[in-house]
């Protein structure tokens, strides 16, 4: 005989109902188990315990898809401006955001020798959900780092032969970094390692046109 499986929020209303639902869900092992078995916002593990269910940490931008082409635009070929970004997922603890933009094909993607840092910030708050296109302004509390150019800010995409990528990496960290002044990539990288949680990725290519 089959009953009806009837949310665990009804069960103190229907506690006979409950009671069943509970009983033909484990005995029959079907997908009825994450409905009946587990709280809203909770999902039902293998052992049988429970769990938050939780976002997805990403990293998107409204001007290219992933894997896409950054428009020119963004570029030494055009305004140099940053583009917008957007993040989401944001890991649990998190206390500050850090970002690093760099290309691992330069000079040449057919035999690159190094990778060319065009952005690094840190201590961006975890409330902020992205910055806007240009970068500026940055969230309250957001320090920045010295890029390849060796300056502080966005060096857009230059590519000097090939199509390169461009690697947007977003980590969340269980801290506020301390005041690390224009921090290089390496150095950026060697204080964030003790506290990080989770990272979130976006690529983009570029290639001049000839």
């Amino acid at each position: 005989m089959a009953f009806p499986c009837v949310p665990v929020r009804h069960w103190r209303r229907l506690p006979a109902a409950g009671s069943v639902c509970r009983a033909v869900c484990t005995v029959a092992g079907l997908c009825q188990l994450w409905a009946c078995g587990a709280a809203d916002g909770e999902r039902r593990a293998p052992n049988g315990s429970t769990a938050e269910v939780r976002m997805e940490f990403t990293l998107s931008s409204p001007a290219f898809a992933p894997g896409g082409a950054i428009p020119a635009q963004y570029t030494c070929d055009g305004a140099d401006r940053a583009p917008a970004l957007q993040w989401s997922g944001v890991p649990a603890g998190t206390q500050s955001l850090a970002l690093v933009v760099d290309d691992p094909d330069a000079p040449d993607p057919r035999a690159p020798k190094t990778t060319w840092v065009h952005w690094v910030l840190y201590n961006l708050p975890p409330a902020a959900a992205g910055l806007p296109e240009g970068g500026t302004p940055l969230p309250a509390g957001t320090r920045e780092g010295r890029n390849d150019w060796r300056r502080t800010g966005w060096g857009g995409p230059c590519p000097p032969v090939g199509r390169h990528r461009y690697f947007f990496k977003l980590y969340a960290l269980d801290a506020v970094l301390p005041d690390l002044g224009a921090a290089t990539k390496a150095e950026l990288e060697q204080a964030l390692q003790p506290h990080l949680l989770g990272r979130a990725e976006l690529m983009g290519t570029y290639a001049r046109r000839r």
